[in-house]
């Protein structure tokens, strides 16, 4: 039997409702503002289910310093995600050459219109999509550096280059329809995004945007004297 989405809807409410001996169209309510709020996700033909709300944590001031791991040959994010006791992978990488909007040629110093390469991920934690990220550079850092190559650079683009200082920015939006089905979110659930620009002491380097599913991250910064700091909780 293929049912709608509407069909299969009504469906789980019927079932629901004869079992606790509800309303159908309570519980038809009360499964909307649970996907409204991102708690559960649906399935067609196959049911409800509760969201693991297990969070993975993003330490923003240190994750992709080069010196944090020297003995660490992986990139900075699958080492931050080992840390935490949990399976970090990656699918679908992209390079491609794009056009600077006003937006990328503002935050590069270049100009609209200018090529960049443009490395894109989606990164995974524990076999559930966590974040999609895609970051950006100026033709000639891409070329110094090696970044223009239809492969993934195991060591991390960050140990590639001789990065100085950074300037973060973070915002929060409801995703675009590509975002959501890319991460698997329920119907109400916003994205984080992380916009970080990386400097030399003469100019802008790259630009990552990194757009993190809401219900399973957290960004944290440190910053100061930390010796009394009990680490995550």
């Amino acid at each position: 039997m293929n049912l709608s989405d509407g069909e299969d809807l009504a469906f789980r409410a019927t079932v629901i409702g004869e079992r606790y001996d509800v309303f159908r169209n309570t519980v038809r309510l009360a499964l909307a503002m649970l996907a409204n709020e991102g708690a559960t996700t649906s399935a067609p033909r196959r049911g409800t289910f509760v969201r693991d709300r297990v969070m993975t944590t993003y330490h923003a001031s240190w994750a992709e310093s080069r010196d944090r791991m020297a003995s660490d040959q992986s990139d900075a994010y699958r080492a931050e995600v080992d840390q935490q006791g949990r399976e970090p992978s990656y699918e679908n990488f992209e390079m491609r050459i794009v056009e600077a909007s006003a937006d990328l040629a503002q935050r590069l110093g270049g100009d609209e219109g200018d090529s960049l390469v443009c490395r894109a991920i989606e990164r995974h934690v524990d076999g559930e999509a966590s974040s999609l990220q895609d970051s950006y550079y100026t033709m000639d850092i891409a070329q110094e550096c090696g970044l223009i190559t239809p492969r993934d650079i195991a060591k991390g683009t960050i140990r590639a280059m001789a990065d100085k200082g950074y300037v973060d920015e973070i915002t929060t939006r409801m995703p675009s329809p590509d975002e959501a089905r890319k991460l698997g979110l329920g119907t109400g659930t916003p994205v984080l995004v992380y916009a970080r620009t990386t400097y030399t002491n003469e100019r802008p380097l790259r630009l990552t945007l990194t757009i993190f599913a809401a219900d399973r991250n957290r960004v944290v910064y440190e910053l100061g004297d930390l010796t009394a700091y009990p680490g995550d909780q």
